[in-house]
């Protein structure tokens, strides 16, 4: 964007009290910041010509790098112990490593700047930005039922105003929302709910343009960038209200059971990943993020009969190394079945995998709060694979280049997204 000189309001312009609001007929709607309260979200989207989705998978106590990162760079490089489950998916994979976000940090607490590259999110003060699945939903999401989805622990997805999308936690009542009609009256009731929003950003348009008399030139611009996102808002509205009258994808699968075992932690990520490929079958939803937590259970795996989490940091202990090996190797076969039934599903002629792209990795470099040299691997998405591409590092390349060629395949227009510098060097697109 233009730089544009600060300049003094005009004297016209009144002072706002922090907390205002926009009241009609009842109801009441916040606004957002402006500066004539006292004061940063930008954002452009294009439409997608071509069906492309985005999984981004997150695993918040990371993995043990030797296991699953190799030491070799280029195409040669040899299979680690996490990735022979996926050796017949070589090709369609690219394992990424150094690279990371400038200036996010915390240990644990850089999973909410995974996928927003915001600054120091350990700190009191933290502010959180937009991630970029949410970034492809705004720009994809009127075209399916859902505009995204986000499952498990969350805490990854986040809004355009800094705000976590909440998450999916059970895989049945999710497979129930996606794939299973409610009775007419249930429909009647959902339909109602919908329209009742939309009364209430109807409600407040009267009072909207009358303040947009009572404020300077800079907050009527950031004012109209404001009802710009309420009359996006309110075309969600409408479009879920047709999707109400339509019925659900049918899909050849028996409905989902939450399992009763809270500690069969990879039977329940096989369950989300079920629900991950029926969505993008069905193309309920282009955009899916997926963090996975369990940090307290004791998986039910044999072998493991200690905390996961307590895993994590195991100091290089031999047996703790021995149980986390067992867990986190059951989770990346679990990823790689993910992987090989939307490679083995026909699209037009072609793999749902090559339009799919599929991000796994994680904030930490591993369980002790690294949050430098992260680990990452890309799949599907029509890009080039079977390599390693190895960066600095003690110098790492900032992971939201990858990003910027995540979002530029996905169809935005963007160049820049936190602290890119550009697209990732090696990572190419075509035939």
């Amino acid at each position: 964007m233009p730089t544009t000189k600060r300049t003094a309001h005009a004297t016209h312009s009144r002072r706002l009290p922090r907390r205002a609001l926009l009241r009609g007929t009842g109801v009441a709607m916040a606004l957002p910041m402006l500066e004539c309260m006292g004061s940063q979200v930008a954002g452009a989207t294009e439409e997608v010509a071509t069906p492309q989705r985005m999984v981004a998978i997150n695993f918040e106590l990371s993995f043990h790098p030797p296991n699953l990162m190799p030491t070799q760079a280029g195409r040669a490089y040899e299979l680690t112990p996490y990735l022979t489950p996926l050796a017949d998916l070589r090709n369609d994979f690219t394992l990424i490593s150094g690279t990371s976000h400038p200036d996010v940090d915390g240990g644990h607490a850089a999973s909410k700047s995974w996928l927003t590259g915001a600054f120091h999110p350990g700190s009191a003060n933290f502010t959180n930005t937009i991630s970029i699945d949410q970034l492809a939903a705004n720009a994809v999401g009127l075209e399916t039922r859902h505009a995204s989805l986000t499952l498990g622990s969350g805490g990854i997805a986040v809004s355009g105003n800094g705000v976590p999308v909440p998450a999916h936690t059970s895989p049945a009542r999710l497979f129930h929302n996606l794939f299973v009609d409610g009775n007419p009256r249930e429909q009647q009731q959902q339909i109602a709910r919908l329209r009742e929003g939309q009364s209430v950003l109807d409600a407040v348009g009267e009072s909207a343009r009358a303040m947009q008399q009572r404020v300077g030139q800079r907050d009527q611009q950031k004012l109209d960038q404001y009802f710009t996102s309420v009359r996006e808002a309110e075309q969600r509205l409408q479009k879920a209200e047709r999707w109400q009258h339509l019925p659900k994808p049918h899909v050849d699968a028996e409905p989902l059971v939450d399992l009763r075992d809270p500690n069969d932690i990879t039977g329940r990520a096989r369950q989300f990943y079920d629900i991950i490929y029926l969505a993008v079958l069905t193309d309920s939803t282009r955009v899916i993020t997926y963090s996975v937590g369990d940090s307290n259970a004791v998986a039910s795996l044999p072998g493991v009969s200690m905390n996961y989490h307590d895993l994590s940091h195991h100091g290089q202990d031999p047996e703790k190394l021995k149980q986390l090996s067992i867990i986190e190797g059951a989770h990346l076969a679990a990823f790689g079945d993910l992987l090989a039934k939307l490679k083995a599903t026909d699209e037009h002629g072609s793999p749902l995998l090559e339009r799919t792209m599929v991000l796994l990795g994680s904030h930490m470099h591993s369980g002790g709060h690294d949050n430098r040299n992260l680990p990452i691997l890309l799949a599907g998405g029509g890009f080039h694979h079977g390599q390693h591409l190895a960066f600095d590092q003690n110098n790492n390349t900032p992971l939201a280049n990858l990003y910027v060629s995540m979002l530029q395949q996905m169809g935005l227009g963007i160049e820049r997204f936190a602290s890119s510098t550009g697209s990732l060097p090696g990572l190419t697109t075509g035939s």
